[in-house]
């Protein structure tokens, strides 16, 4: 196959692979019907001289007469690069091979995008491994979330935090990650979303997205060819402890309707959730060794969706069937903090994603067509110790504290506030609504939300908009929509591991985003790979 990178076409396309024959053909003296099988490597908008938008293609393709190909190496017309293309396959570890007793069956706990992969990557080497979710199945989990929307009632054990899919199949299904395309294990992650029904498109756009939707679909699929393979899911079982002895792995412990069941068991993927904060403290009694790390807290902001499409695109922009448009900012405070958006919903929601009683944390999503007309962005700040203060629990202290205040000040429902009134510092009773509709998933009130951080970590974030608003004009205008709080960008904790990617306990594989080693959906698939590829390794 042949690659030529960096053709630029002008919105709209309409039919991609159709058109891009045609340029390419044009480009290098072809005609269409010389190109074959063109695939779409790469693609992504250029709004760098907006309105002038631009969509740049790297595609590979090969002839329908190979004899040809010596010519198109060797020519060069308007500046084009054409190259030689080897597409880089994964090899999977397919060591198939006989469990001897029914205790080598590997455990993985968690059944978030780390525990699925790597629970996937074990099947496939033969091993039948036991996933045990202490929350629900992905049917269940939705129903339970939807009725907290609607009424409040939260299930601490089945809700955006916990059940089948994790976290991240409440926050829209982005898949951006800054090892995709560079990392062999990152680029399969992909391949799979799509092998499992997910958009092919996901393959070659350069901020690749599934939406909540479609992501719940994928799921399903990756569950029934999980159970094709041998694998074993147990729903509603939380690991409480794990059983040691001189160091070594013997079994688990773990609920299942109340009642404390015990299972042998020789090699464990941990791949809890950074919400899983009960079993962090578990984990610490069993003499697992932890490091506090830093990570980000702040607030949910919502504006127009309109607005940042203007911003990012230009005047014109609706006529160029471009997708609804994402930003990304940075800003460093006076305090040497860093301010920075982060999990950016182009046409998407907030929603309440709570997980414990009296507590209430907020999240960021949107479906597959990202058409709810509204964007909203986490925007937080980065925060140590000399924040949350010492000791292996602080960052998690930290975190519960700001929940609970947010609770409280929410009087149980999501706390908004306008941007004007927000920087203001308005009283309760002086507390103006917004012009833009409120699109959040659960309960909201008006509350003075500015009353929640930390005062240094308010100025931090009342600094960083004036920046914001220089680079995104309208961005701090006094409509937009606060809402709080955003507590759970990463985990606050790391499971310390080896080379080997095993903890201090012989047989224990830390894994994904609540051991502090991933930083989203797919560094975290990628993750439960590259563990199920060391277990498969350690088992054989």
């Amino acid at each position: 196959m042949y690659r030529i990178d960096s053709i630029k076409m002008k919105p709209p396309v309409n039919d991609e692979r159709t058109e891009l024959a045609v340029m390419v053909a044009k480009l290098t003296g072809l005609g269409p019907a010389d190109i074959n099988n063109l695939t779409i490597l790469r693609r992504s908008v250029d709004a760098r001289r907006k309105p002038d938008v631009v969509l740049v293609y790297n595609i590979a393709f090969d002839l329908t007469k190979p004899e040809r190909g010596v010519k198109l190496l060797t020519s060069s017309r308007h500046g084009i690069e054409v190259k030689m293309y080897k597409p880089e396959e994964y090899q999977y570890q397919r060591r198939v091979g006989r469990l001897t007793a029914e205790e080598m069956r590997p455990v993985v706990v968690g059944a978030g995008p780390a525990g699925l992969f790597c629970a996937y990557m074990l099947a496939l080497g033969g091993l039948k491994p036991i996933i045990i979710e202490r929350g629900k199945s992905i049917e269940k989990r939705s129903m339970d979330v939807r009725k907290f929307w609607e009424s409040g009632k939260l299930d601490t054990e089945s809700n955006v935090q916990f059940g089948e899919g994790g976290a991240g199949t409440f926050s829209d299904g982005k898949l951006n990650s800054s090892v995709a395309g560079k990392n062999m294990f990152a680029n399969e992650v992909l391949k799979t979303f799509a092998r499992f029904g997910a958009d092919k498109s996901i393959l070659y756009s350069n901020k690749p997205h599934i939406g909540t939707d479609e992501l719940k679909r994928v799921i399903m699929n990756m569950h029934k060819e999980l159970e094709n393979l041998g694998a074993e899911f147990h729903f509603e079982c939380k690991l409480t402890r794990c059983i040691i002895k001189d160091g070594v792995l013997k079994g688990i412990r773990y609920k299942k309707n109340g009642e404390t069941r015990e299972r042998s068991c020789r090699y464990l993927a941990l791949c809890i959730g950074h919400s899983a904060r009960d079993t962090f403290y578990s984990l610490s009694m069993d003499g697992m060794i932890m490091e506090p790390k830093p990570f980000a807290v702040g607030l949910r902001v919502q504006h127009p969706q309109e607005l940042i499409n203007r911003d990012q695109y230009g005047a014109g922009y609706e006529k160029k069937k471009l997708p609804a448009a994402d930003y990304k900012l940075t800003y460093k405070a006076a305090s040497g903090r860093g301010v920075y958006s982060f999990c950016m919903c182009p046409g998407g929601y907030i929603v309440n994603a709570s997980s414990e009683e009296g507590h209430l944390a907020v999240n960021g999503m949107s479906y597959m067509k990202r058409d709810s007309g509204w964007a909203n962005s986490a925007i937080v700040v980065t925060v140590d110790k000399s924040v949350y203060g010492e000791g292996l629990f602080g960052g998690v202290s930290f975190q519960r504290e700001l929940e609970m205040n947010a609770y409280n000040l929410g009087k149980g429902s999501i706390p908004i506030e306008r941007a004007a009134d927000y920087f203001r510092e308005a009283d309760a009773d002086h507390l103006v609504k917004s012009e833009y509709t409120p699109m959040i998933k659960g309960k909201y009130c008006y509350a003075p939300l500015h009353e929640l951080l930390p005062r240094v970590l308010y100025n931090d974030i009342k600094e960083a908009f004036t920046d914001f608003d220089r680079k995104l004009p309208g961005f701090a205008n006094d409509n937009a929509l606060f809402a709080g709080v955003e507590s759970r960008t990463s985990s606050p904790i790391r499971i310390v591991r080896g080379e080997g990617l095993e903890s201090n306990i012989e047989g224990i594989f830390p894994c994904g985003e609540g051991a502090g080693y991933a930083g989203g959906i797919t560094s975290a698939a990628a993750d439960g790979m590259k563990v199920a590829e060391t277990m498969i390794k350690k088992y054989f």
